[in-house]
């Protein structure tokens, strides 16, 4: 987690932020200002690309299209993008521990 992304820096597979921000809110079937009131919420921080257009990952179009679902079913922005914040860091934090455990079960059979 940074101070400017409650969700840090993870990127796609592929790490590289590929959608302009135009094409990004047309896959997640939702508004260029959909994106920016997800931007004002601290949700997801758009990159830059070198002629300063925003450009989102992979990652952050299924941040964004998770919001998207919460906030069709009635649940405004902010919460929205609180919720997803702790789904995701839920879902890390079991990510983590599977590996932790597989570690400490494979290290213990030696």
């Amino acid at each position: 987690m940074t101070a400017d992304s409650p969700l840090g820096g993870r990127l796609d597979d592929d790490d590289y932020p590929a959608y302009t921000m135009g094409r990004a809110a047309e896959m997640i079937g939702a508004t260029p200002g959909f994106l920016r009131a997800l931007g004002e919420a601290r949700l997801i921080t758009p990159l830059r690309s070198d002629g300063g257009h925003r450009r989102y990952s992979r990652y952050q179009l299924r941040i964004a299209a998770r919001a998207r679902e919460l906030v069709d079913q009635g649940t405004p922005v902010e919460a929205a993008c609180r919720i997803v914040i702790l789904e995701d860091q839920l879902e890390e934090a079991q990510r983590l521990n599977a590996e932790y455990r597989a570690r400490a079960g494979g290290d213990t059979a030696h």
